[in-house]
């Protein structure tokens, strides 16, 4: 009973992949290797990989960090729509403040080791639907601009 469970529990995971990889475009690199993808499909696969599991929460620890900058502004806009679609919640890990701001709805900031919380904002940004577009919003530099003093007042 217990194998049969656990190949049925597979079976599942394998069609949930497979739709996940249809559905975020990248179907027709289903037999890649990762060195054929590029960083952003990498990231997009990460992250698949991820929800294969359906987990409730998702922890995203600098997952950016490694892309250049224009990659990093696309594949956020892809992840950001990724969780969206998925309805997860996810908590982002980022040194990063605009990163942060563009994808939050709420930051934490923590200060030095031994870490405390310093302080939390809720962000409510007035324009755009993607993290790309939020950066435009006119508040975006008045939370910038925040969260830097709180930061750099840590540093002293």
């Amino acid at each position: 009973l217990h194998r049969l469970i656990r190949r049925q529990r597979q079976m599942c995971i394998r069609d949930r992949v497979s739709n996940l990889i249809d559905k975020y475009g990248l179907g027709n690199f289903r037999n890649s290797k990762p060195t054929e993808l590029s960083g952003g499909m990498r990231q997009r696969v990460a992250l698949i990989r991820t929800l294969a599991l359906d987990p409730k929460i998702l922890l995203l620890d600098e997952p950016f960090s490694a892309l250049d900058f224009q990659t990093r502004l696309n594949v956020c806009d892809n992840v950001s729509e990724i969780i969206s679609n998925e309805e997860k919640t996810a908590i982002l890990v980022t040194h990063d403040i605009a990163e942060a701001i563009s994808m939050s709805d709420r930051i934490l900031v923590f200060s030095s080791r031994p870490a405390k919380l310093r302080a939390v904002h809720r962000i409510e940004l007035t324009v755009g639907n993607t993290p790309l577009s939020r950066r435009n919003s006119p508040e975006f530099k008045d939370y910038f601009d925040m969260i830097w003093k709180e930061i750099d007042h840590d540093e002293q």
